[in-house]
């Protein structure tokens, strides 16, 4: 990769540097830093993260941040890829997603290559849908985040939810 860091943290473009490499530099920075709060006291600490991951891709991707009891982060999954303006979500694989990582709660989140954040009646859906599978297996849903290039709608924080 054409980007590296110093010792006082700074970083530096060395050779030919592609735009995906300053791209998953920017989403590794972003992803230490949610890992460096160690929690998730407010789903917003999530957002940059989010941003970055989902917000200049061309497909939808569906993913979900997984937290324990005291909202430590566990895990950041990409659960489902889909098309320009949809991706298929499977109730079963999310609920088993969860088990595997033995999550109490999570964020859940996908982008709308749109550059439109505003969540529709089918992201509605899923999310209560999600709701309710998760919550027979004890896992508390706290936000759904849309991310779109230019913004990131909290459905939580819309009353939503």
């Amino acid at each position: 990769m054409g980007i590296t860091r110093d010792s006082k943290g700074s970083y530096k473009l060395t050779g030919k540097t592609t735009e995906q490499d300053v791209l998953a530099a920017a989403e590794g920075i972003l992803k230490a830093k949610v890992e460096r709060l160690g929690n998730v006291s407010n789903p917003r600490d999530a957002t940059d993260f989010l941003r970055m991951r989902l917000g200049a891709l061309l497909h939808e991707e569906f993913h979900i941040l997984w937290l324990d009891n005291r909202h430590r982060i566990l895990s950041c999954q990409k659960l489902f890829t889909g098309t320009i303006d949809g991706a298929s979500v499977h109730l079963r694989e999310t609920v088993r997603a969860a088990l595997t990582v033995n999550a109490a709660a999570c964020i859940l989140s996908h982008n709308h290559p749109s550059g439109v954040a505003e969540p529709s009646a089918a992201d509605r859906a899923i999310t209560k849908e999600l709701v309710e599978a998760l919550k027979l297996v004890g896992v508390r849903v706290l936000d759904h985040i849309v991310v779109s290039a230019g913004e990131c709608v909290s459905m939580a924080g819309r009353g939503l939810m």
